[in-house]
């Protein structure tokens, strides 16, 4: 991947004593996941690294952006990860005219009872796929923000509570594409990661045409033999197993300083906030674990900074004139910032 290296084998504060998970279950739940990989592959080829951006994204109770142009199986992509888990999922097609009721819910009287009642929205669901969210306004895209943040939905001034987990997967164009309006830095950094599919190369291009051809058909899922091999159990002996994952002081440090020369970058007019820095120990720690270890090493860090931090900074206008780009200047960071011993 552009983003991560391949497959192998919201972030948040961990409880200060995590359940202890049992060798036996941890891999129990690592060996479900990667049954997962499996059923994915055999309805997308060619996206083990978004695979794993996502899978990572459950780990860690985060959201994922995925980017690319029309027909390079984003939505595919989300619908059979969804389909190989046994969780709720629930898709949003955001349009111009769709308004926020139509996604977090709303009030509707009741004439029998003659009161208010609440009716949920697509939201209220564990995988929540968004689809071509920068083609809505706004004020829709917005209606996201608590829910992403808090895990939950306040209507009428009560909050109500999201399942868990609860992940958000949106898919967007690349922003000077007609017709889309680019997300507020707000609601970026609410995404653990932003993940880029790019057009693929010609040999996997062929087995795309090769399996159409063969009689495959991207609307039935079923048919082509994607099942859930993995439930709501296995994803939260997962989350607790890589709470467990240690990270040395000095790798530590290594997050820090990473995040802190985007901030001194003469490129950058936005560098990286804290919270980005929270999300790269999250995502270093999922890699960490489905790589098979119980420690974080600084290839851990540099895998995961391009998707965790590429869209949590800001190009100086001059900069862009002069044909830099964010990924030029994460990986300038992460060449000139020392790597612990």
């Amino acid at each position: 991947m552009s983003d991560t290296p391949a497959w192998s084998a919201g972030p948040g504060t961990p409880p200060e004593q995590p359940v202890r998970i049992a060798p036996t279950e941890s891999e129990a739940a690592r060996e479900a996941l990667t049954r997962v990989r499996t059923e994915v592959a055999k309805a997308v080829v060619g996206q083990e690294a978004a695979v794993s951006g996502l899978v990572i994204a459950l780990l860690c109770r985060g959201h994922v952006l995925l980017e690319g142009v029309p027909g390079v199986a984003k939505t595919l992509l989300v619908r059979a990860l969804s389909a190989s888990l046994s969780l709720t999922t629930t898709r949003v097609q955001f349009t111009p005219d769709l308004m926020p009721g139509d996604v977090t819910g709303s009030l509707v009287y009741d004439a029998r009872t003659a009161q208010f009642d609440f009716r949920e929205g697509p939201v209220f669901t564990n995988i929540l796929l968004a689809d071509e969210i920068n083609r809505t306004p706004p004020k829709t895209q917005a209606s996201l923000l608590e829910a992403m943040e808090e895990r939950q939905v306040s209507v009428d001034g009560k909050p109500r509570p999201l399942p868990d987990p609860f992940v958000v997967a949106a898919t967007q164009n690349p922003v000077e594409y007609e017709g889309t309006y680019a997300l507020p830095e707000a609601q970026l950094d609410r995404f653990l990661l932003k993940l880029t599919m790019p057009l693929p190369p010609r040999e996997v291009e062929l087995e795309v045409l090769a399996r159409h051809a063969a009689g495959f058909d991207p609307r039935d899922l079923a048919a082509a033999g994607v099942r859930p091999v993995a439930g709501a159990d296995d994803l939260a002996a997962a989350t607790h197993a890589v709470r467990q994952v240690t990270i040395d002081p000095a790798v530590m440090g290594y997050v820090v300083d990473v995040v802190r020369a985007t901030r001194s970058s003469p490129s950058l007019a936005l560098g990286v906030s804290p919270r980005g820095a929270t999300a790269l120990l999250a995502t270093s720690r999922a890699w960490a674990w489905l790589a098979g270890r119980d420690y974080v090493t600084p290839d851990d860090v540099k895998a995961l900074a391009r998707p965790t931090l590429r869209h949590r900074v800001q190009l100086r206008p001059e900069a862009e004139l002069e044909g830099v780009s964010v990924e030029g200047v994460l990986d300038s960071v992460l060449a000139t910032v020392p790597v612990p011993r």
